[in-house]
């Protein structure tokens, strides 16, 4: 498409300009390639289980990272000191428990891959370890086992990739309605291992809320619990020893999740609001009705200039016209200042009926704090961008931008100082370390609950004139990361902790806390053959 005002934002933003690229390594040096170190022995047994693998040095590659920055940017101009050594393909429930026999008779490194997601450098592989690593690719697992009409669930292979979940289930009439940003790619499994949220969790919840059974392969056997019942008060839930254990005691092989009919009616809106703090506290009110739609975001004044930079090329003067009469209202009827307002866009699914009087009742609220309603197309778009911004990290890299993510939970309370103190933080931070041109720093809400929000931030920088520019979003990302904390946000929402927020734990859930973690691993994989690194 045509994003005729693209160009002139990334170089107002940035002070970037097109004439200046860098450009990534076409393909893949085989000769940087770390060699792959596997036992013949190994080898042998492998192959007798008729199970697929690979030594094929871009196969090893393509599972040695996830998505953060920093692997990104080693793919384009270097290469991991440390990588898988083998890749496995087993394809089911049967295949990871040989496989992972096999790993703890010869002693080696299992790290569990999914849909490859991960921004935590979670499947960054440990350089000091000496073992033969082994990734082990859950993709060919991908079937959906069974569904149960009457109790509304669905046994899945965790290997499923989260728009072939829905696809299938679609085909039967029903969806899980769990939505995170990387749904394209990102896995089931995934989701488990990581605590994972979705954009429409009001409505069908997180991952934790939507699981019923999980079957899993440790070291020490198979763990999983012996009914398929919605809830059990049998001592704290093994589940949530499961949970956002990151690949660090075994790897998930089948997940029975609930699932719900296809809701018949979905509508999109959007609200503008005068200022943040307006937008803040409708958020804060449609949380304490408990009336929040499948989906409500609130995006910051700097993120609605973004969204609004990758607006394509109108097809006609009409609706041009209407967008231009749009803007008049809002910004001189009004009185809004184009420079501060901010945006919600909003999501409703359900029944047509139920819908509309929902919109209503959002609304109305919106109205009371100063809202706007600007229409289901700016709804629509506002969703779409989710999808867009990690496509957009690359062509900026091509650009000397770089840019990044994070995400937080915070109470209510505290939002509005967060917010406002870690976009400080980034832009101090960024003029303390070098960087020339002002840095983008944004934000927007994207989960409400009753007693607090998730934040999500976006941050870039033009990193021209710099050195070593990772090591100096490293630091910024560091000290964003102290800032929140220091704000009484949390360490994670739902990205996880992977190797990159660890050294956070011990402060986040305390001593015994993490103590109690220790020993979960030390039984479960007392040779450490789950040795990725992740959390502890």
């Amino acid at each position: 498409m045509v994003l005729p005002t693209f160009k002139e934002w990334i170089e107002k933003t940035f002070g970037a300009s097109l004439e200046h690229k860098t450009t990534s390594r076409a393909s893949l040096n085989v000769n940087d390639v770390p060699p792959s170190i596997v036992n013949e022995e190994f080898l042998q047994d492998l192959r007798a289980t008729k199970i697929s693998y690979s030594q094929d040095a871009e196969d090893r590659v393509f599972r040695a990272h996830g998505h953060c920055l920093h692997e990104i940017f080693v793919l384009r101009e270097g290469m991991f000191k440390r990588i898988p050594d083998i890749v496995v393909w087993p394809v089911c429930h049967e295949d990871v428990v040989k496989i992972v026999e096999l790993a703890c008779k010869h002693n080696l490194c299992i790290i569990p891959f999914g849909g490859g997601t991960s921004v935590s450098s979670a499947l960054e592989c440990p350089e000091d370890e000496k073992r033969t690593i082994v990734s082990l690719d859950t993709s060919q697992m991908n079937r959906i086992l069974w569904i149960d009409e009457k109790n509304l669930t669905a046994c899945v292979e965790a290997g499923i990739v989260g728009q072939d979940l829905e696809k299938q289930l679609a085909e039967s009439g029903f969806c899980t309605g769990h939505e995170p940003d990387s749904m394209e790619f990102s896995s089931l499994g995934g989701w488990v291992a990581t605590r994972a949220s979705g954009m429409k969790k009001n409505i069908y919840g997180n991952i934790e809320d939507l699981v019923v059974h999980i079957k899993m392969v440790t070291p020490r056997g198979i763990v999983e619990k012996n009914c398929q019942v919605p809830r059990m008060s049998t001592g704290p839930d093994i589940h949530h020893f499961i949970m956002g254990s990151e690949g660090t005691l075994g790897v998930v092989t089948e997940v029975t999740i609930k699932i719900r009919p296809i809701p018949e009616y979905q509508k999109y809106g959007s609200v503008v609001f005068p200022n943040f703090e307006r937008g803040v506290a409708c958020l804060r009110e449609v949380a304490k009705q408990r009336c929040a739609p499948a989906s409500i975001r609130l995006v910051d004044n700097a993120q609605f200039q973004f969204g609004h930079a990758l607006k394509p090329q109108v097809a006609s003067i009409f609706t041009s016209f209407l967008d231009g009469l749009k803007k008049f209202y809002i910004t001189k009827f009004k009185g809004f200042d184009p420079n501060i307002l901010c945006v919600a866009t909003l999501l409703f699914e359900g029944d047509r009926e139920k819908v509309l009087q929902h919109e209503k009742q959002v609304y109305d609220i919106a109205t009371k704090f100063g809202g706007l309603a600007a229409g289901e197309d700016n709804g629509q778009r506002g969703y779409m961008l989710t999808f867009v911004i990690a496509y957009l990290r690359d062509l900026g890299l091509d650009y000397y931008v770089i840019g990044e993510s994070f995400e937080t939970s915070v109470p209510w309370d505290r939002v509005l100082d967060l917010c406002r103190n870690v976009k400080e933080r980034i832009v101090r931070e960024c003029k303390e370390k070098g960087v020339q041109f002002a840095p983008l720093s944004t934000c927007r809400v994207t989960q409400t609950y009753d007693a607090g929000a998730c934040v999500y931030f976006y941050f870039a920088f033009n990193y021209r004139g710099i050195s070593d520019p990772i090591h100096v979003y490293e630091q910024i990302e560091r000290a964003a990361r102290e800032e929140i904390l220091a704000n009484g946000g949390s360490l994670s929402h739902h990205h996880g902790v992977g190797k990159l927020r660890k050294r956070w734990m011990k402060e986040s859930i305390s001593d015994v806390g993490l103590g109690m973690l220790r020993s979960v691993k030390e039984y479960v994989d007392p040779n450490n053959i789950f040795g990725n690194k992740n959390l502890l």
